[in-house]
């Protein structure tokens, strides 16, 4: 049981380092980039590579997705500071969110149908399917 928190404990540290590392080589190099986006970038290329297998964070990783709704209740009760705003622009947001889902929507239906296309059409040239 202790080995099993002591692991998970491991595997947050280790996350935790990489989100670190990502604050600070945005803040040392001044990049337009934040910098958990950064620590993202720097976990994916250390799982990519396997210098981390996966293992290694999975669990902690798992953990923290599956109570990733808890993370925006802050997020949400801050939101109330400014019902002043929402009143005055809420049509102008909503109309954006509407706007920016619908082309989002379009965006990923056309490359989905696109790349559906392409490979049926590289199925047709093998000789073993019929079209």
């Amino acid at each position: 049981m202790w080995r099993d928190y002591s692991l998970l404990i491991f595997q947050l540290f280790l996350l935790w380092l990489i989100n670190e590392a990502g604050y600070l080589l945005v803040n040392v190099f001044n990049l337009s980039l934040p910098g958990n986006v950064m620590a993202m970038l720097i976990l994916v290329s250390l799982l990519a590579s396997g210098i981390i297998p996966l293992k290694f964070v999975e669990r902690a990783a798992n953990l923290l997705i599956k109570h990733l709704a808890f993370f925006f209740i802050p997020i949400a009760v801050g939101l109330m500071n400014f019902g002043e705003f929402f009143l005055q622009h809420g049509l102008i947001l909503v109309l954006g969110l509407i706007i920016s889902t619908g082309i989002g929507m379009f965006i990923t239906g056309f490359i989905s149908q696109y790349l559906a296309k392409k490979k049926e059409g590289a199925d047709c040239g093998d000789t073993s399917n019929s079209c």
